[in-house]
């Protein structure tokens, strides 16, 4: 017990003492100190000099990512925007605002912000690629090529591009790209193309064909047998030269959504007519 005593006495004494009555103490205290003010100098040196009017940004470049062009941004429009929106210079501007502030712009889908030094930044940005409608013709809303829904008009969309009417319910895009995707591939031996695609809130849906062929599916696709509407197109595709054969061209719509089969539906005004045309050649001869 008096040993512990006596050892923390001499701690407590050496606590206690003057610094400087222990040089090495002394040596450390000076050289932490001295350190301390070279870092604040060095600082404030930087904070004064990321300050200078050189470093304000004057320069923003706009580049397509590659292997794209920009048809659809106006680059002074968007560069005008933007500078005057950014804030901060070389140093300080947040590159990820900067990233953000582009894509909430029409017609960007992803943007890119990096620096170049001393005042200027590089924005590669990723142009969306209109693919189809969504909601109709008149809508302001167009469907890019990965399912995505985006602010943007037919009149926008140049001549050259053949637009996709879809329709779905909210947050439904790629569930109807999917959908596209599938319908267009098992129509292939048709030599034939999905031109339309309706997905109701039920999720029923239905395609329309660029031979003009309504097909009309259930919701086998919410089912957890995914392969059962495979099943009906390929049934569908076995009896039809039969159905053909019967009926001829006759038919505009085909609905799938039974079980153990598929029915169509004839053009009856077509029908009517081809008949009528018929008789009168008839009394002709």
């Amino acid at each position: 017990m008096s040993n512990f005593m006596d050892r923390f006495g001499e701690i407590f004494a050496m606590l206690m003492s003057p610094l400087w009555n222990h040089p090495e103490r002394m040596q450390k205290l000076s050289r932490f100190l001295i350190r301390c003010f070279v870092a604040m100098l060095v600082i404030g040196v930087l904070v004064w000099l990321s300050q200078r009017p050189v470093f304000a940004l004057k320069q923003i470049q706009i580049e397509p990512v590659a292997g794209q062009t920009l048809k659809h941004i106006n680059k002074s429009l968007v560069k005008q925007e933007v500078s005057e929106t950014v804030q901060g210079n070389f140093f300080s501007v947040r590159l990820e605002d900067v990233k953000r502030g582009f894509e909430t712009m029409p017609w960007v889908r992803h943007a890119n912000v990096r620096r170049v030094w001393p005042n200027g930044l590089i924005v590669s940005i990723e142009e969306q690629k209109p693919f189809g409608t969504w909601g109709g013709a008149d809508s302001r809303a167009l469907m890019n090529t990965h399912g995505e829904i985006f602010a943007g008009r037919v009149s926008e969309v140049g001549d050259d591009v053949h637009l996709i009417d879809f329709y779905g319910p909210e947050d439904s895009g790629q569930e109807v790209m999917s959908l596209y995707e599938k319908a267009n591939n098992w129509f292939k031996p048709w030599g034939a193309e999905v031109t339309s695609l309706a997905l109701t809130e039920r999720y029923a849906w239905h395609i329309k064909l660029s031979n003009g062929m309504k097909v009309e599916f259930g919701r086998d696709e919410e089912s957890s047998d995914k392969t059962l509407t495979e099943e009906r197109v390929a049934r569908l595709f076995k009896y039809w030269p039969q159905v053909q054969e019967k009926w001829s061209n006759r038919i505009d719509a085909v609905d799938l959504r039974y079980a153990n089969g598929f029915a169509v539906h004839l053009a009856a005004a077509s029908m009517k007519k081809n008949d009528v045309d018929g008789k009168k050649s008839e009394l002709k001869q």
